[in-house]
């Protein structure tokens, strides 16, 4: 596997060219022939994702760390982030990784600079999807299970640089061992977007994320880990003291929040949705251990029983609650809890599930609706994410799931949840924030994460849906992923 008969270790490599007898590529080939435990797979990793995720010159350019030249975006509509209004005819500067200024009228370009001439189109921050998972949305469920693992970096790498490709340039990862996918794409060696890891899941025996199979069962208090958790995806602990130990075990990695399970879920079939996991004083637990490293715990929760439990335990995030009532959405917005919510409204937005699953999907649908109108009605701090799974043709309707809630907000509204507002909740992680920096907005001193977009998406929401046609220009920390305004 991964080999040929010709080549050089040390001669350039072409954009089409063999890459197998780079030094990264044979020592994957070794890892991968070897077979991969859970520390094969940490260790592996980076060299995987160089594979899948180099970039082509054409298209993209990776963060070297060699200078980048001055951009300098002129006769631009600005979308800032954060107000419902564009700012017509500005000119804005981006140096290294940073927006140096955002300026009216015609100021001179520095004398290395590249000119871009917007043409009037607008220019807007990257955009953010606050629930999504690296290693799994592409691959489907029975894959992600049981493939070898090498195969799973692959295509957790090739879905990255797609994801970056529809203009999200940021994501916050909700379960998975995305740490050294993270790395790689920082240190440019892949192409993807800003990460920032959760870990491993945190659940119980029998929550969601148990995904082991029966014959793993009986399990004995303190006995060995299954091969689920070797792969980081899940850890499994039943008290406080594991549980703790798991979370100091996904911060030690550079996990930038903590990602709990507090009741069931849809993919996992022995997990009903009206159950409650962690008690009360485990989750506390979680949230001191997070807490202690200045840092913060989403809870994954549905239904108000197992939401009330997680903001009693002093949880700032709750992501799903498609089944939350009006109480518990009226003490979400008295108590200041981001709620990271997905428009999921039909089949178009889910792998096809049978079964439990299939049942649990479609209360979570009949759900979608109330819990918008009633995040709405209490004023609770929304987040957009799309949480899509198991799918290579699903990811692809990324935008389209932000399109979505044109059912319950403007547009402005839509495209300040998924940058500015994004951002904010992203902040929450204070020291462990992997990126420091303002994210989701255009103003100087902000992260230099931009798109340029041909048409404008405050009038015409449904242009996010198909990037590949509407933004002309991509860019992350200053370098141009995508430039389709090369002359």
């Amino acid at each position: 596997m991964l080999s040929c008969t010709s080549g050089s270790e040390t001669g350039p490599v072409l954009p089409l060219g063999c890459l197998c007898h780079r030094p990264e590529i044979r020592f994957l080939a070794r890892r991968i022939g070897a077979g991969l435990s859970r520390r094969g797979f940490v260790t592996g990793m980076a060299a995987a994702v160089s594979v899948a995720g180099l970039p082509s010159p054409a298209l993209a350019q990776p963060a070297l760390a060699r200078p980048q030249p001055p951009i300098l975006f002129t006769n631009a509509r600005v979308f800032d982030g954060q107000s419902d209004a564009l700012r017509d005819g500005l000119q804005v500067l981006v140096e290294k990784d940073r927006i140096k200024a955002v300026a009216s009228g015609n100021q001179p370009a520095p004398d290395d600079a590249r000119v871009i001439d917007c043409g009037g189109r607008v220019l807007m921050p990257g955009l953010i999807d606050a629930h999504w998972h690296c290693l799994f949305a592409g691959l489907p469920l029975a894959t992600a299970v049981a493939a070898d693992p090498g195969y799973i970096v692959l295509a957790a790498a090739a879905e990255a640089r797609r994801t970056l490709m529809r203009g999200f340039t940021t994501v916050r990862d909700l379960g998975g061992p995305a740490f050294p996918l993270q790395q790689a794409i920082d240190q440019g060696l892949a192409v993807g977007p800003r990460i920032y890891p959760s870990g491993a899941m945190l659940t119980t025996t029998g929550g969601h994320g148990d995904m082991r199979p029966l014959s793993d069962l009986p399990r004995s208090a303190g006995g060995p880990v299954s091969a689920l958790e070797r792969t980081g995806a899940a850890a499994i602990a039943d008290a406080a003291a594991d549980l703790r130990l798991r979370a100091r075990e996904q911060l030690m990695q550079g996990a930038s929040q903590i990602k709990v399970v507090g009741g069931g879920g849809v993919s996992s079939p022995r997990s009903p949705l009206d159950m409650t996991t962690f008690s009360l004083d485990d989750l506390r637990a979680a949230v001191a251990v997070a807490e202690d490293w200045n840092t913060y715990v989403a809870v994954h929760a549905y239904t108000p029983r197992t939401i009330q439990r997680a903001i009693a335990a002093g949880a700032r995030c709750i992501e799903h609650a498609h089944l939350m009532d009006d109480a518990t959405a009226a003490l979400m917005a008295e108590r200041g809890i981001w709620l990271s919510i997905q428009p999921f409204l039909g089949d178009e937005d889910s792998v096809p599930l049978t079964g439990p699953s299939r049942a649990k999907l479609l209360e979570v649908f009949a759900g979608t609706d109330t819990a918008y109108r009633l995040a709405k009605t209490h004023g609770v701090r929304t987040a957009f994410g799309s949480d899509l799974l198991f799918s290579d043709t699903l990811t692809v309707r990324q935008g389209t799931m932000l399109t979505h809630l044109a059912r319950w907000y403007g547009n402005a509204a839509i495209l300040r949840m998924a940058t500015g507002t994004n951002a904010d909740l992203l902040a929450l992680s204070g020291p462990r924030n992997p990126y420091p920096g303002k994210l989701g907005v255009v103003e100087e001193g902000a992260l230099a994460d931009l798109l340029l977009v041909d048409g404008n998406p405050v009038e015409d929401i449904a242009l996010v849906a198909d990037p590949a046609k509407h933004f002309l220009i991509i860019m992350k920390g200053g370098v141009l992923y995508k430039d389709a305004l090369i002359p």
